[in-house]
Parts: structure tokens; C-alpha cells; sequence
């Protein structure tokens, strides 16, 4: 079980973690936590009415790592913004979609960051062994989302952009300073993908 996840009896899914692997993830959680940004403020009215149709930003992120996170909706990423009648029309409907949903993304992916962060904080004392993770089937699915952002995140550091892109990562040598990147990327990726076999029917 060791760095893959297992499915448990039941739903759910388990993976054996070491105190290095618990610390990696728990910090790349909270730095997806502070990228994404806070909930509505504490001073915010008390109106789940009012909080329904808030309003989010029209306007893309500046940052690209949010960016690829929040994605406009209907435009071509490979078209000059404002190059046609067409391309302008895309970016209006991009900005409508993206004033009534982004609020909603945002608070999706800030809970299943939060998610990990709380299965990770209750795991049992770590020793030479490792600690075994357990999680229960939206607990998985929540992971699930936290892991894709994760390496859509740090993907978008990289400059992956293809599968190419990708296989290039794994020729890059030592001294390269984006190894260690490199290596939690392709490392959170194995993660991802036996997480998925363990939701599939």
C-alpha cells in the first residue's frame, strides 16, 4: 500500500503515508488554500439569499497558476483576445459565466483543501512504519479534486502544457532546480490516478 491508495471495504480508500509525505502535502494544501483566497468575510451578512446570488469577478486571474484553476468558459485559450467579432462575443459570455460561478469554484476547491488538511490533522501519531490514512468516500472524492488542483497548480509552474511536456520532466537532471517540483508533481500524479481506480464502480 505504500504511496498508492487502496480501496477500502465499503467505499472509501487508504494509503500508507510517512512523516515526510503527511508534511509535503499538508503544505501544499495550505498553499493552495492561501493561492485560492478566503471565504466571504466574517462581517459578511447573515443571508444565504444574498450569498446565492453574489456576485464573483468577470475579469480572469492575473496569476496563471489561478488561471488554470478558474479557466474562462467559452473562450479559445489559443485565440487573440479581441481578434474577432466572434472571439469578443466568447469573452462577454466568459465573463457573465464567470461573475455567477467563479465564487462557487472557489469555495469548492477551498473545501477540499480544507478536507485534506483535517484527514491529514487527525491521522495517529506517525512512526518508522508511516501512518495509514483512511478515508471515507466523499472524503475521497474531496480528495480527489485537491490532488487535480494540486497539479494543475503546480503544472502551470512547470509550463506543462501536454503530455510531451511531461515526458521531458522525467529526463531533467539532478542539479535542475525545478526537480524537486518536478518530483511532487509526477509523485502526486500516482497518487491521483490510484485514487481514481479506488472510486471507479
Amino acid at each position: 500500500m505504500p504511496g498508492t491508495f487502496e480501496p477500502l471495504p465499503g467505499g472509501g480508500a487508504a494509503v500508507a503515508l510517512d512523516d515526510v509525505e503527511i508534511s509535503i502535502i499538508r503544505s501544499l494544501a495550505v498553499q493552495l488554500l492561501e493561492l485560492i483566497g478566503p471565504g466571504p468575510a466574517s462581517d459578511a451578512p447573515d443571508d444565504p439569499l444574498a450569498e446565492l446570488f453574489a456576485e464573483g469577478p468577470s475579469e480572469p486571474p492575473a496569476d496563471p497558476v489561478l488561471r488554470r484553476l478558474f479557466p474562462d468558459a467559452y473562450c479559445d485559450p489559443e485565440q487573440v483576445p479581441g481578434s474577432t467579432k466572434e472571439a469578443e462575443e466568447q469573452q462577454a459570455h466568459s465573463a457573465e459565466f464567470r461573475r455567477y460561478t467563479e465564487n462557487d469554484l472557489r469555495a469548492g476547491k477551498r473545501e477540499n483543501a480544507l478536507a485534506v488538511i483535517r484527514t491529514l490533522d487527525v491521522l495517529s501519531p506517525v512512526g518508522e512504519e508511516g501512518a495509514v490514512l483512511k478515508l471515507s468516500t466523499e472524503e475521497s472524492r474531496q480528495w480527489l479534486g485537491a490532488l487535480n488542483d494540486l497539479r494543475l497548480a503546480i503544472g502551470s509552474r512547470l509550463d506543462i502544457t501536454d503530455e510531451d511536456d511531461t515526458d521531458l520532466l522525467y529526463r531533467l537532471p539532478d542539479e535542475d532546480p525545478r526537480k524537486p517540483m518536478v518530483m511532487a508533481y509526477l509523485w502526486l500524479g500516482g497518487l491521483q490516478e490510484t485514487l481514481v481506480t479506488t472510486l471507479m464502480p
